[in-house]
């Protein structure tokens, strides 16, 4: 049961990377195609948008949920520090009504205003299965903003700025002595 938790968990990171891989994989076999054999396939460029797509909203989610979306928070400054978290979770609560509000507005969308006739151009399916991504991430992420102001507020767990992560990695690898003698006998 572990498992499926983890899974969960760490569901857009599993969707980001599977998308990535695969529309990369599609544009270089489309590349391929045209230098080497002067063909293209019709269909690999509007799928590998709509793929690149919804590797952004799952993406965005991602960040959510590492709490790594871009703040402004200078004017946080006159305040005490320890107001911070609870600031930053007062404008959550803004951030997640738009959520919840375009969520409505996209499945009003999808499903009452878009022309039951509309399909993609060369693959010919339904533009609703493209445009559902919208309401998924936004509700994904709106989950994962409850979830890092549950950790931060209420487990007063500190969440690490993964870009912090990165500047330590390099701080450690730099002042690591560094091995001059070559390995002799190998």
């Amino acid at each position: 049961m572990s498992k499926f938790w983890h899974f969960v968990d760490h569901i857009e990171s599993y969707i980001c990377r599977t998308l990535l891989s695969i529309f990369v994989c599609l544009l270089f076999v489309q590349i391929i195609a045209r230098t080497a054999f002067n063909f293209s396939f019709s269909w690999v460029e509007e799928l590998s948008v709509y793929m690149f797509v919804w590797f952004v909203f799952f993406g965005a989610s991602y960040a959510a949920k590492m709490g790594a979306h871009n703040r402004v928070t200078f004017q946080l400054k006159i305040f005490p520090s320890s107001w911070l978290k609870y600031i930053e979770a007062i404008a959550d609560l803004f951030w997640i009504f738009f959520n919840v509000y375009f969520v409505i507005l996209a499945l009003d969308f999808i499903f009452n205003r878009m022309n039951r006739f509309q399909s993609s151009q060369t693959m010919g399916f339904h533009l609703s299965w493209v445009y559902i991504v919208l309401p998924i991430a936004f509700s994904l992420m709106t989950f994962r903003i409850l979830q890092v102001n549950y950790k931060r507020l209420i487990l007063k767990q500190e969440l690490k700025d993964p870009d912090a992560i990165d500047l330590e990695e390099l701080k450690a690898e730099v002042t690591e002595p560094q091995n001059t003698q070559p390995n002799e006998g190998k």
